[in-house]
């Protein structure tokens, strides 16, 4: 519980409720509802584990702010709870109401416990990877996955680090719940077309075109998008990605919309696949771009726009 004052509205309330939904209680001294509200909010704190902050306000010594959100709200009485969330006032309540009916409250603002669990479960899952932990962040990722099915980007990292150590049939098995997303969430199309180049250089039946005669054959013909376009795929597939990515600008410096975009849709492709996790960093400040990411970004640009 945080005790809100004018010197720290900005980081506790604000800044705070940027991460974790931050639930402000405007209460004061002489207020008999308000001290029978108190303690139904600490237990709730406590019961929700950490899924939300809870910070009081006292209306007598913190004035300016208290009046400002009872304006906004339309409310002059107290105890007023209101929900921050992204740094900014949705919703709130007034009166000393039933656990149950705050429950309710809470639950339409506050993440799940299996959506809570699922993001701390891929947090730990990026900080193995960056220890060169890949066995244990994949069972984190399956974890996140298995716990909250509906958290796309546990699953697109699941899927991609699947993918990465050459476990093909078990990231189809984690892909076939949101093939329906690709036409949606780009970046489950993104995962497809690297699925597709693969099943391109490992078909089923038969045998991939040699990667020596597509160089042949657009050594003869600058022009040969076909060639072009199964090269950067046979790259794609080894996850050559830089190599994949220039041979699509080859086709794209010739023909910014070779078959229906095709060309440049799998080049985006390729840099959201390459794309790592946003690094954390102290709040007001951007997190940097991957180099590799951003000078890829900045050639597409140059070649669509010229």
């Amino acid at each position: 519980m945080i005790d809100i004052t004018l010197e720290n509205f900005q980081t506790e309330l604000i800044d705070g409720s940027m991460t974790t939904p931050v639930l402000l209680d405007i209460w004061a001294e002489w207020c008999g509802p308000c001290k029978q509200l108190g303690p139904v909010l600490e237990k709730l704190e406590v019961e929700y584990a950490g899924r939300f902050t809870l910070a009081k306000l006292d209306a007598d010594k913190v004035p300016q702010i208290s009046q400002q959100l009872s304006q906004m709200f339309g409310v002059r009485s107290i105890p007023f709870c209101v929900m921050f969330k992204e740094g900014q006032p949705v919703d709130g309540f007034v009166g000393a109401i039933p656990a149950d009916q705050i429950r309710t409250f809470l639950d339409k603002h506050v993440p799940g416990a299996d959506e809570t669990e699922a993001l701390e479960q891929e947090e730990s899952a990026q900080a193995a990877l960056a220890e060169g932990d890949t066995v244990g962040a994949l069972e984190k990722l399956q974890h996140a996955v298995a716990t909250d099915p509906a958290n796309d980007d546990a699953r697109f990292d699941y899927i991609k680090l699947l993918l990465q150590e050459g476990r093909i049939d078990d990231a189809k098995v984690a892909f076939a719940p949101v093939i329906a997303k690709t036409t949606i969430v780009r970046r489950f199309d993104s995962l497809q077309r690297w699925m597709d180049a693969i099943d391109f250089a490992m078909p089923a039946t038969g045998a991939a075109p040699a990667l020596a005669d597509l160089e042949s054959r657009i050594a003869a013909n600058k022009r040969d998008f076909d060639a072009r376009f199964d090269r950067a795929r046979l790259l794609m597939s080894a996850q050559h990605w830089t190599d994949a990515m220039d041979e699509l600008l080859d086709i794209l410096m010739r023909d910014k919309s070779w078959n229906e975009d095709l060309a440049r849709k799998t080049y985006i492709a390729i840099l959201d696949i390459i794309e790592p996790p946003k690094v954390k960093v102290a709040d007001g400040q951007i997190p940097p771009d991957d180099p590799t990411v951003a000078s890829y970004r900045r050639r597409l640009s140059s070649v669509v726009l010229s």
